[in-house]
């Protein structure tokens, strides 16, 4: 994220890290894996988290560089609303639709987007904060790393274990957002 963010933005740059993750699936047991999953896009947040320059509309030149059009753009409230509110929709309809509440989940592993975000999607679901990986303390908002990275936050503070029931949820650009329901295999 370094390279597209722009470091006289103080109110977008003190967010994004560098990092990169990676998840592994392969068949498992039965009753553990994958059970679920929900991905919506909803393109009216267009304009609230962006990256103007590059592509066919404005290809790189002298001038988009001058214009700063090459780096994330974002409406911080705007993006705030929509993510606690959708992240806690398709978290909740997720669980409804599989016959679970937030209080029989083990452990939350949401988007590291930032710590109010997560905090007050958790709340609104009722989540306990022990029950809820956070780490944008440690490594920013690492984009599509922040899932894979922060299950390995679980992995080494051992709050993960077979069996557990796991809900991930994520939100991002345009907007978009997902959740994924599993049960760990490892």
């Amino acid at each position: 994220m370094s390279s597209i963010i722009d470091y006289t933005d103080r109110a977008t740059c003190v967010i994004f890290g560098d990092g990169a993750g990676a998840v592994i699936l392969e068949p498992a047991d039965e009753d553990l894996g994958i059970m679920d999953f929900i991905h919506e896009i909803d393109g009216s947040g267009g304009c609230s988290l962006y990256m103007p320059g590059g592509g066919s509309l404005h290809p790189s030149t002298h001038e988009t560089v001058e214009k700063k059009m090459h780096y994330v753009h974002q409406d911080g409230g705007a993006v705030f609303k929509f993510a606690v509110r959708k992240m806690t929709e398709v978290c909740e309809r997720i669980l409804e639709r599989n016959g679970f509440t937030a209080a029989g989940l083990d452990i939350f592993i949401p988007h590291q987007a930032n710590k109010r975000i997560i905090l007050s999607t958790a709340e609104r679901l009722g989540m306990p904060e022990e029950s809820v990986i956070i780490n944008i303390d440690r490594y920013g908002n690492t984009t599509a790393a922040t899932i894979p990275m922060a299950m390995q936050t679980a992995l080494e503070e051992k709050r993960l274990k077979k069996g557990d029931l796991v809900l991930l949820a994520s939100v991002g650009a345009g907007f978009t957002v997902g959740a994924t329901l599993l049960r760990w295999e490892f």
